[in-house]
């Protein structure tokens, strides 16, 4: 082996070893509960938008898009759209790609932000509810022609809704590509975590979805090497990449 398959061969060996550490995965359990009360992820920015990402996903999104360099990225949830900046920022520095966003409501405050942002020109955007049948039609006019496509779900989290997202969703992801589904953390969470009334908790939450889906669909499976690498993750068990 080369240098670098060298040091590629450490990290992969290392990631492994750190996903059987208890120690660190107790510490980063402990980071996670803590965090999500003290609203952490809601602290951040990306080119001045609001992201409400933790940066660990931010940077295993960086890691997928460099690798997979989508032709189009699909994300349901809009926000205050930080995430469409931050992956049509990379996608720019790449030198190709689209980015689609989709929300049920998309505040007109928050529109106008990301319309006037340098990298809008990278966006679209279709308002609307991520699993009607109006919005699949503007989706799969975006989709025409395009060879690479990434997924990434953060809408409404109830089992259902996202159940019937990653049945949508997940035939236009390409083959080597995936569909990742955010908040799936819902799960691991303590019983009675939220302050507020949800309609969404455990056993009914987007994990619960993913791991119904994965029974159902066998092209797809959980990339166990990222949730190993990253830790600190509002998405465990949710970066499900298409293998066939």
């Amino acid at each position: 082996m080369n240098e670098i398959e060298i040091f590629e061969k450490e990290k992969e060996d290392n990631i492994l070893l750190q996903g059987k550490n208890d120690q660190v995965k107790d510490a980063a359990t402990a980071f996670m509960n803590a965090s999500i009360t003290s609203k952490y992820s809601y602290n951040f920015t990306w080119m001045g938008r609001p992201i409400i990402q933790y940066p660990q996903d931010m940077i295993a999104m960086q890691e997928l898009i460099w690798e997979i360099k989508p032709d189009l990225i699909i994300e349901t949830g809009i926000a205050h759209g930080g995430s469409l900046i931050y992956y049509a920022s990379l996608l720019e520095l790449i030198g190709e790609g689209e980015v689609l966003g989709i929300d049920i409501d998309i505040r007109n405050h928050n529109k106008r932000e990301i319309e006037k942002h340098p990298m809008f020109k990278r966006i679209k955007m279709i308002e609307g509810s991520s699993i009607s049948e109006e919005t699949l039609g503007k989706v799969k006019e975006n989709v025409a022609g395009k060879k690479k496509i990434l997924v990434t779900l953060d809408s409404n989290h109830t089992h259902e809704h996202v159940m019937k997202e990653l049945e949508l969703y997940s035939p236009f992801v390409s083959v080597n590509s995936y569909i990742v589904v955010f908040d799936t953390i819902v799960e691991d969470l303590p019983e009675g975590y939220f302050s507020q009334k949800r309609p969404w908790g455990i056993g009914n939450n987007p994990k619960t979805a993913v791991h119904e889906f994965l029974k159902l669909n066998k092209s797809f499976e959980i990339n166990h090497s990222i949730d190993n690498k990253i830790l600190i993750s509002v998405a465990p068990e949710g970066y499900l990449k298409r293998i066939k």
